[in-house]
């Protein structure tokens, strides 16, 4: 049950949770839970979540529980559940036997509620949303009482029972905790505990037509299922009194609750609400739009898990809120495709070039390393002609000093076969565009060395136009042009902050032969452009649609040395 020794340090909870094994608090056990509402994908916050409940369980070989926190059934859907167990599956982690739904508790719960009022700790009140709301106060002004906190245990027990039967339509009564309207917590002022809400539940149907709130759930669910520390992010701190007051007036098993700052990025919002809306205002494709900070967007975009995993292990746990750079998740994504990704080379602007001294009916196989840092990864062959594609921002006619790419006069290698010379310009009549290049190529340059000691700066990628195979590319960009998309002082309308240019679809593009076979998921290093991923939604069998994941600047590495 001890931690690791390869550990060399420990954030609090660590601390708390090592601490509550040596005085055997919970006779030793460690029992965590990662605990979504199913009424949304889930997105790179939660992943730090995941990450940090699944893997203490793992740390101090104890146990983490998935369970749906589904109190709110007009927003609840199968598809999230179905997408939420993917997601934290694909992240690496297993609940194994331990999958659980709040709404399996619904008959506890009811019983529970039950409890409070025979002990006079509830009761049903009839005031409207609106008056409850008024009558709650402000964080400097108490609350007042309701004129029907006073009903008896046996008038109130009775109007339970109907709101149960359906008697009520919604709106109409409530059950409220009775504890204390003047507390300076806000969370303590009668809260409600049960609304009428008649609609059907994803899994229990039509049985109920009243469900517990989510805050009189939460705890409770914690306590059924042993829970040894509810781990929650920091907005649940003030919550916690009230949480606790169930535990003890209900006289059931209590866990120990800890808040951690949760994730906010950079050019990132983090909000459930805010993403249902960029998905129902066709701001994004869907919830997995590979712009999306979804985990199913990321994962569509070419995000390897390890990398997430890694990000969230980075960027620690802390006890206040803190804002972390979007530099740095790419940072960890290019690393870990640095090390993964087979080089390949795609042309996606492309500019004929026409070596006028190779035989025009000649084919090589050049040689080519799949990874020049894995010498296991083999190597492939690529066929090199007369004609070829190369980039067309490798080309200026009239380059200013430090360009050290392809212009008249001048020579470049290209990767895996030989420097050539460019010679001549052929432009497009009317427009005056650059259309073909004429070059000449020097036969004993081979494999980039010349044999004559001269050395060329410039190395471009290309392709033999005969046997390239077109493509299409897109190429993402930040879905928010504002560092704090989230602020609705800055942004209060959500869709005038959305980056009109974070998609380019390019659908003239070129890649290598073997790569029109690439299957979704996919994920390969276009040299000199970026990482790519096979879009496992528009891609079809022979026709490849490829997602370009990050590109190959590294903005974190050169933050990080200043």
């Amino acid at each position: 049950m001890q931690k690791d020794d390869s550990e060399s340090s420990t954030n609090f909870i660590q601390n708390i949770i090592e601490e509550d094994l040596k005085t055997q608090k919970f006779e030793g056990r460690v029992h965590t839970r990662f605990p979504p509402e199913p009424n949304g994908y889930l997105h790179i916050g939660h992943a730090k979540s995941i990450c940090l409940n699944f893997g203490l369980a793992t740390q101090y070989s104890g146990k983490c529980n998935l369970r749906f926190d589904d109190t709110n059934p007009s927003r609840e859907e199968e598809e999230y559940v179905k997408a939420i167990m993917e997601d934290v599956r694909w992240l690496g982690f297993d609940w194994d036997d331990r999958l659980y739904f709040s709404s399996e508790y619904f008959d506890q719960l009811y019983e529970y509620a039950v409890r409070l009022i025979q002990k006079g700790c509830a009761y049903v009140d009839e005031l409207s949303p609106e008056q409850i709301r008024e009558y709650r106060g402000t964080l400097t002004e108490p609350g007042r009482n309701s004129p029907y906190r006073d009903r008896l245990v046996e008038e109130n027990l009775d109007l339970f029972e109907r709101m149960r039967a359906g008697e009520f339509a919604e709106g109409e009564r409530v059950l409220r905790a009775k504890i204390d309207m003047a507390s300076g917590n806000l969370n303590l002022r009668d809260p409600v505990l049960y609304r009428v809400l008649k609609v059907a539940h994803h899994r229990t149907g039509d049985k109920w037509c009243i469900y517990p709130m989510y805050d009189f759930t939460h705890g409770q669910s914690d306590s059924l299922e042993g829970i040894t520390h509810s781990i929650c992010t920091l907005e649940f701190e003030d919550h916690r009194p009230l949480y606790d007051w169930f535990l003890k007036e209900l006289d059931i098993y209590r866990p120990q609750q800890i808040e951690f700052a949760r994730l906010n990025l950079n050019y990132t919002i983090l909000s459930k609400r805010k993403l249902l809306q960029l998905v129902q205002e066709k701001h994004v494709s869907g919830w997995d739009d590979p712009r999306m900070p979804t985990l199913s967007g990321m994962r569509r975009r070419g995000y390897p898990p390890e990398a997430i995993r890694d990000f969230c292990e980075r960027i620690g746990v802390a006890k206040s809120n803190s804002t972390v750079d979007f530099a740095l998740l790419e940072h960890c994504v290019r690393e870990n495709l640095n090390k993964t990704s087979s080089r390949v080379m795609a042309v996606i602007r492309p500019l004929k070039v026409v070596i006028e001294n190779y035989p025009e009916d000649q084919v090589e196989e050049l040689i080519a390393e799949n990874n020049p840092g894995d010498p296991d990864a083999g190597s492939r062959k690529i066929p090199f002609s007369r004609v070829l594609y190369i980039e067309q921002d490798d080309f200026m006619e009239d380059p200013p000093k430090k360009f050290f790419r392809l212009a008249p006069g001048r020579e470049v290698r290209l990767k895996h076969a030989y420097i050539i010379k460019c010679e001549q310009v052929i432009k497009d009549e009317n427009t005056g565009e650059v259309v073909e290049l004429r070059c000449t190529y020097d036969p004993e340059s081979k494999s980039g060395s010349s044999m004559d000691g001269r050395k060329v700066k410039g190395t471009l990628h290309w392709l033999s136009v005969a046997h390239a195979q077109p493509a299409e590319v897109r190429l993402y960009n930040h879905l928010f042009l504002n560092e704090n998309p989230a602020d609705e002082k800055e942004n209060p309308e959500l869709g005038v902050s959305v980056n009109s240019d974070s998609l380019e679809i390019i659908q003239d593009g070129f890649i290598e032969p073997f790569l029109k076979d690439a299957v979704g998921g996919d994920r390969f290093q276009f040299l000199r452009l970026g990482y790519f991923c096979v879009d496992n939604e528009s891609s079809t069998s022979g026709a490849p649609v490829f997602n370009r994941t990050v590109t190959l600047r590294d903005t974190w590495a050169k933050i990080a040395k200043k």
